[in-house]
């Protein structure tokens, strides 16, 4: 592997105006949570398990401590929140530094702050409406915003790539990726839709949603469910998910949690067959959130909000450097 070279600036990227910036939405932030009753946290960047999702890799770190091995740098705080949730934790909340390899770009960091936070009781639609309250009260003063906007993910699609995501096929979406003059990418599968909806959601859908407003997609297909439950008494049966949006910027993703310790191993292992197939690594499974989801988890939706691409945007900024002190390639 070809080291990476040496900073080509020691000064920060981002003006000393951000760095008030972010140093006030934090603490508005916290006050927000104090008022509330929900709990700070804090939990570890570094587990002996790492996430099994096809679409985010994780940096591996070697320990040779008392009991040496491989150790992963958390993609998110969410295995280690849950275990505490189902010790009794009640409602909490924690900016962490996160760690996703292979991501660099305007809106992609390797190293960046998530904020994550869990509420019992309460499911993505209440969540939801938790969301807009915080988010409004961040950006105060420094983004006027519209009515907010729910669509679900089927609707969405429907009206803006004229298609049934929970009905078309491959043939289908390939004649709705030529209408909207999408290429594909070379090695598109022939027999997944999953990525064809990924193609069409990221080019055609994503830029019309948030136009000056936060803009929440929901109830996605079964298979894109990821860690929410999926209501399979519903026709379509949908993944009670969400993800907002705001001037086409993903900046948060939700779910009415699975508590289902079962349906989480099965989801895992089926994550990994899914990495062998795309010749990616197996990933160690959580078995601690694993052994938690057993004893009890709490009814609960949670939501990560990407605190950087937020702060990106209540700067009125055009990329994460003016809002990073040292982005990568000044770390």
């Amino acid at each position: 592997m070809t080291p990476l070279s040496g900073p080509a600036d020691w000064r920060p990227s981002c003006a000393p105006e951000a760095l008030r910036l972010r140093a006030g939405l934090l603490a508005r932030m916290r006050a927000f949570f104090e008022a509330r009753g929900v709990l700070e946290v804090d939990t570890p960047a570094l587990s002996r398990a790492a996430v099994t999702d096809p679409a985010l890799a994780s940096f591996a770190v070697d320990w040779h401590g008392p009991e040496p091995g491989r150790l992963w740098l958390q993609t998110s705080p969410e295995f280690a929140m849950k275990r505490l949730l189902a010790a009794g934790s009640g409602p909490i909340w924690q900016l962490a530094k996160v760690f996703r390899d292979g991501e660099a770009g305007r809106r992609h960091n390797p190293e960046f702050s998530l904020l994550e936070w869990y509420r019992p009781g309460f499911d993505h639609h209440a969540l939801m409406d938790e969301v807009i309250d915080l988010v409004s009260e961040l950006l105060a003063g420094r983004r006027a915003l519209a009515e907010p906007e729910r669509i679900r993910y089927q609707d969405a699609f429907l009206q803006h790539a004229g298609v049934d995501p929970f009905a078309a096929d491959v043939p289908a979406l390939r004649v709705a990726c030529t209408r909207h003059a999408l290429v594909p990418p070379p090695g598109m599968p022939e027999a997944q839709v999953e990525p064809w909806l990924d193609l069409l959601l990221s080019h055609v859908i994503e830029p019309r949603l948030g136009c000056g407003r936060l803009s929440f997609l929901y109830d996605y297909p079964p298979a894109q469910a990821a860690l929410a439950c999926i209501r399979r008494d519903e026709t379509p049966a949908v993944g009670s998910r969400f993800e907002l949006y705001l001037d086409g910027v993903e900046l948060a993703n939700g779910f009415h949690e699975l508590g289902d310790a079962g349906e989480q191993r099965a989801r895992f292992e089926a994550d990994n067959r899914a990495r062998v197939r795309a010749a990616l690594p197996v990933m160690p499974i959580d078995e601690a959130l694993l052994a938690a989801l057993a004893s009890g988890l709490p009814a609960c939706a949670g939501v990560a909000l990407g605190f950087d691409r937020l702060l990106m945007l209540a700067a009125n900024a055009g990329g994460l450097d003016a809002v990073l002190a040292f982005p990568v390639d000044r770390a």
